[in-house]
């Protein structure tokens, strides 16, 4: 049995080592280091190195462990305990110099997250959990908004790049939003949407057609926030699903009858 909030401590010294690492190179990136993985899903020699950096240090952490990585940097699938990283949440806002993106990683096992860390390092604002703790902001406890209702939140979503199949439904229920919130916001990085629906910032997020590293790290920080995690039809299968609502207590009920009202 591992000890959370150590390995959590280690976690955090990674990921500002990463976001150094990825600030540095900022200055150096070229359009020639952009290649596409699929339509519009772009990545850098950057997303590729910083998570070979993070796969090594963390199967030094705990040798046994497994990882789910964005870039296949390891296939390697542990028993007990896996690793869920994203060396790069929001690569397209980092090659065009949109200072928003996260360093992402969190901890399974078995069936059940245990470690959240979320750094994003322009801000320099690392949000972390572990299993049984708070959530946390740079050494200070965060909690989901108190706003009890749609009409006086702020939501946050992300715009499908290549999966259409809801993108109708979607353009509907975003204008409801914007007739019935205080608006969506579109930040370019699910990692920071689901940190900020943790410490306040917004009331809700919502999006589908995510991977587990988008949300893993940000699922357990809004719900140890206060906050409740579920996919469009109200199940539990948001890591998996690539249907993700992250919601303050307070609108959690009213949420999720808009949405599932909508898609």
């Amino acid at each position: 049995m591992y000890d959370y909030q150590s390995l959590t401590d280690q976690v955090i010294e990674l990921s500002k080592k990463t976001g150094e690492f990825l600030l540095h190179e900022i200055t150096a990136l070229r359009q020639s280091d952009v290649e596409e993985k699929g339509v519009h899903n772009l990545v850098t020699y950057v997303d590729k190195a910083a998570e070979k950096q993070i796969v090594e240090a963390l199967s030094r952490m705990i040798p046994e462990s497994g990882f789910i990585a964005e870039e296949g940097t390891s296939n390697k699938v542990g028993k007990e305990y896996n690793w869920i990283v994203d060396p790069l949440d929001g690569t397209t806002n980092f090659i065009h110099g949109v200072p928003l993106y996260c360093v992402s990683i969190a901890l399974r096992k078995g069936d059940e997250l245990v470690i959240g860390v979320i750094y994003e390092p322009n801000l320099k604002e690392c949000f972390y959990t572990w299993k049984g703790a708070p959530a946390y902001l740079n050494g200070k406890e965060i909690h989901v908004s108190s706003i009890p209702d749609v009409d006086h939140a702020l939501f946050a979503t992300g715009f499908p790049y290549y999966d259409y199949s809801k993108l109708d439904a979607f353009l509907e229920f975003f204008v409801y939003l914007m007739r019935n919130s205080r608006g969506v916001r579109r930040l370019g990085s699910a990692a920071a949407d689901m940190a900020y629906v943790a410490c306040g910032r917004y009331e809700g997020f919502y999006e589908y057609g995510l991977q587990p590293w988008d949300v893993a790290a940000g699922i357990l920080l809004v719900q140890n926030a206060g906050g409740k995690v579920f996919d469009f039809s109200g199940g539990q299968n948001a890591l998996f699903g690539k249907e993700m609502v992250a919601v303050s207590g307070g609108i959690a009920e009213e949420f999720l009858a808009l949405i599932r009202n909508h898609f």
